[in-house]
């Protein structure tokens, strides 16, 4: 990974993204994006980067940008900020945690607690906390001084940052998913630096982690023959997993390639030689149903989308310590760039009887 593209990972993972609030981080990558490829961010907010919008076959890549994340609900009379969750939350992962509301007029930094373990009853103790149970404290006064830097709707993330590990190993919140947005830009800017036959839209989309709403607007609106959606996914290789349930993930041996009812066969095939023929490494997963990703909106777009999954493991997925491979999201725009050049207009994606 060049500096350029590390900096800008860097800077994805320094930016908010909940679903629905995803504008800062859109800009950041239309700022990376714009010198090599025509982008538009339509009314839903998803980021369109297209390279030779003319030419054919049309392939849809797709990285969401959007991460979990938290809403400001009500602020009491205290000034302490309670919250709802944006996307799927293990809650005990929120317990001690340094919080940033991102308000109007700025980052607003708070803790997210409960009751210290010494006032807690043996009951409480034993019980799974709920989020009616949490509070964001940002060290005001009183619900007064609260509402003059924080407002019912202001989003919420872990406090954000990146940091570097031994082995190219990093980790930060939100690696789920700007590895997948940052995936699909730099697989663009590979396409941009040859010339590919295809028409190639590398797409930033938006709340996925809601419903994969965005992939559903851009989708249409592109009207794609054959789409790759690029997400995290479980990595396995960490104490007690069980493979025979999860499949053998692990980190630094290459993003995995999917097969399944939600993947083309003949997009998949497609994947899997040209790793062989470019050396590039990858796993192999198995997806017995629709992803809980884009490719599954994507597939069944329209008339139908020859989809399939490049995904990066990922250990401890939608907590504030998600960890990756650097070497796994290179790999990953490695192979995804070598399957849009590898496309031209006779190619034929029909499923073979």
């Amino acid at each position: 990974m060049d500096d350029v593209a590390l900096q800008f990972l860097k800077d994805m993972l320094a930016t908010p993204s909940p679903s629905g609030s995803e504008q800062a981080i859109q800009k950041v990558i239309h700022d990376y994006v714009r010198p090599f490829a025509k982008v538009n961010i339509d009314w839903h907010g998803n980021l369109i980067a297209a390279v030779n919008p003319g030419g054919h076959p049309r392939i849809m890549l797709a990285g969401h940008c959007d991460q979990i994340g938290l809403m400001v609900k009500h602020i009491d009379a205290d000034g302490f900020i309670w919250v709802d969750s944006i996307g799927g939350w293990d809650i005990q992962m929120l317990i001690g945690q340094n919080m940033v509301i991102w308000s109007q007029s700025g980052p607003v930094r708070g803790v997210i607690s409960r009751k210290a373990i010494h006032l807690l009853s043996p009951d409480d103790r034993k019980k799974v906390p709920e989020l009616k149970d949490l509070w964001i404290d940002i060290g005001v006064k009183n619900g007064e001084e609260a509402r003059q830097v924080v407002s019912v709707g202001d989003p919420v993330t872990f406090e954000l940052g990146y940091r570097a590990l031994r082995n190219g190993i990093a980790g930060a919140a939100g690696m789920d998913n700007k590895v997948g947005a940052w995936t699909v830009m730099n697989a663009l800017r590979k396409v941009a630096e040859a010339e590919p036959l295809a028409a190639v839209f590398a797409v930033s989309t938006v709340q996925e982690e809601i419903g994969l709403r965005g992939a559903q607007t851009s989708a249409f609106s592109i009207d794609p023959h054959l789409g790759i959606a690029v997400d995290v996914t479980h990595a396995t290789d960490c104490p007690t997993m069980d493979h025979r349930q999860y499949g053998d993930i692990s980190l630094g041996l290459g993003p995995v390639v999917y097969r399944g009812p939600n993947i083309n066969p003949v997009v998949h095939k497609r994947l899997a030689a040209l790793a062989t023929e470019k050396s590039i490494p990858i796993q192999l997963g198995g997806l017995s149903r629709p992803a809980g990703n884009d490719a599954n909106i994507m597939q069944i777009n329209r008339g139908g989308v020859a989809t399939g999954i490049v995904a990066i493991p990922n250990r401890y997925m939608h907590s504030p310590v998600e960890l990756v491979s650097l070497s796994d999201l290179g790999h990953a725009a490695e192979l995804v760039a070598a399957f849009c050049l590898s496309l031209t207009p006779d190619c034929d994606f029909t499923p073979q009887v």
